[in-house]
């Protein structure tokens, strides 16, 4: 009974694609998500030309040149201090969202692409190496800010029809930032080495136009009606973002859930990861953000040219096969965000992380035996290609979205802090380890980045529910029996309301009056 009701309900909550919806999916990915990728990718070309860099600045201040694993630690820093600068970043989303919602952080934030920029674009001007470094930890400051609020905005604003498709749009942005790193980083462009700082400080660009358009787009009414209590905002922005159709359904759900958390305030993480009602949303978040991270994507892309090197690619060749594999990128994502709501979430995420878990054994097995099968190189480039395209066609986005779904509004912004810290954290410690991983085990260190894919496709079919054109309601109750909620908590005979278990939506009994 109670699962009916709710899908009566429920049926009247979508909505259609709108101009307004997609230019801000468009130009709020534009301006963050693509910057993302294109940070994780830029350090890849001028590799050589920042060590030298480093070498030269270095034996210029102490008259001795540095040792070759002094330069290897710090560019290693260079690299991985991004992933740190991420980790702050997505310790502020939690007080930045509930202070100045989801569109003025992303506004407010794009100051720190401007100053991490400058610094490393002036670096080489000024000789510092510690201004590359600081220029990155800044950007991955706003990087880490942003890659929880976009999708968390984007999953506010959506119909539920829409979820997946818009979700999936920063993930798209993603894989597109890492190919125009890949192409800019080509030595007929700016992959010389006078170029190498203008290569960093090239994210200006995309933030300027995002800073400019932004501002004249609506907050989330989400936030708007249920932290806010703003009524007349919440109709303009769903007006706005609709255009047509009738958006009472939407403003009824909304209401309820507002009356439901009404004495409740935005939970902090230590509350959020002690709520026995939301105990496997937490769980299962922990499991796909590190899992994401863990799958050996990052040191795909940090170090792209030395897996193509060691795999006997010509040194000419390298770039070329390195920009190949960024146009599947952007491929494999858009087939993501296009198919996600026809085949759900699900599919695509179990789907890419055993197709990652097989060519990451396949990376082992070619890399041991190419000295004898020379063709086996082809093999293990073909394997690379696979992981990349794996992840962007579902573990690269799905993450961000469902965890805008599992969670209400009261546990959303600290559920993406935890999600964002362990994605950051896990980031770090595979830009920093694998050069010294790849080194102690060779090959074999891709067996650890399968064993970590297939155990999270492992927990995907068994615990992880589908949440296609499902609302926030309809998701809290397939988790329910798992997080041991009452029965009696989910049955009505009347009409349904969101009783106040530690501000989550779970079902309860309002009485007829």
């Amino acid at each position: 009974m109670a699962e009916e009701l709710i899908s009566e309900n429920a049926g009247k909550i979508g909505g259609h694609l709108t101009k307004s919806l997609l230019a801000v999916a468009l130009l709020s990915s534009f301006g963050s998500s693509m910057l993302y990728g294109y940070n994780l990718a830029v350090v890849n070309s001028p590799a050589q030309y920042i060590k030298a860099f480093y070498n030269e600045t270095l034996l210029e201040r102490h008259d001795q040149p540095p040792d070759e694993h002094l330069l290897t630690v710090l560019y290693s820093i260079t690299v991985s201090i991004f992933a740190i600068g991420g980790m702050t970043g997505a310790l502020l989303v939690g007080r930045l969202v509930t202070k100045y919602g989801r569109k003025g952080t992303l506004v407010r934030s794009t100051m720190l692409v401007f100053v991490g920029g400058a610094l490393m674009g002036f670096s080489r001007w000024f000789r510092n190496p510690a201004m590359v470094i600081a220029g990155r930890f800044i950007t991955g400051v706003h990087s880490g800010i942003c890659l929880s609020v976009v999708p968390m905005y984007l999953g506010e604003i959506a119909p539920k029809n829409l979820r997946g498709f818009l979700g999936l749009v920063p993930s798209i942005h993603i894989c597109l930032g890492v190919f125009i790193a890949q192409v800019l980083g080509l030595s007929e462009l700016l992959g010389k080495e006078e170029y190498w700082p203008l290569l960093l400080a090239l994210v200006v660009f995309p933030t300027a136009i995002q800073l400019m358009l932004l501002p004249w787009f609506p907050e989330s009414p989400r936030y708007l009606l249920i932290e806010k209590g703003n009524i007349h905002a919440t109709i303009a922005a769903l007006k706005w973002f609709r255009s047509k159709g009738n958006i009472q359904a939407e403003i009824e759900e909304m209401q309820e859930e507002q009356r439901s958390l009404s004495s409740i305030q935005t939970l902090s993480v230590g509350r959020l990861l002690v709520d026995s009602c939301v105990r496997w949303q937490v769980i299962t978040i922990v499991v796909v953000n590190i899992g994401m991270q863990l799958s050996g994507i990052d040191a795909i892309w940090f170090y792209t040219n030395d897996i193509f090197r060691n795999a006997g690619i010509p040194e000419p060749h390298i770039q070329y096969t390195t920009v190949g594999t960024g146009a599947i990128e952007v491929i494999a994502g858009m087939l993501g965000c296009f198919t996600i709501e026809r085949v759900g979430r699900r599919p695509l995420i179990i789907g890419g992380f055993l197709f990652m878990g097989v060519c990451c054994a396949g990376i082992t097995v070619s890399v041991l035996h190419q000295a004898q099968l020379p063709f086996m190189s082809y093999i293990s480039v073909g394997c690379v290609i696979g992981i990349i395209a794996g992840f962007c066609i579902g573990p690269a986005g799905v993450p961000f979205l469902i965890t805008a779904e599992l969670f209400k509004q009261s546990h959303r912004p600290s559920a993406y802090t935890v999600a964002g810290c362990l994605n950051w954290l896990s980031n770090f410690t595979i830009g920093f380890v694998f050069p010294f991983l790849q080194e102690a085990t060779g090959p074999y260190c891709y067996l650890i980045f399968c064993t970590v894919c297939l155990g999270v496709a492992i927990y995907a079919i068994f615990i992880i529910p589908e949440t296609k054109n499902k609302t926030f309601l309809e998701i809290s109750q397939m988790f329910a029996s798992r997080n041991k909620i009452p029965s009696e908590e989910l049955a009505s005979n009347g009409h349904l309301k969101m009783s106040l278990m530690n501000g989550y939506g779970t079902l309860g009994i309002r009485e007829d009056k």
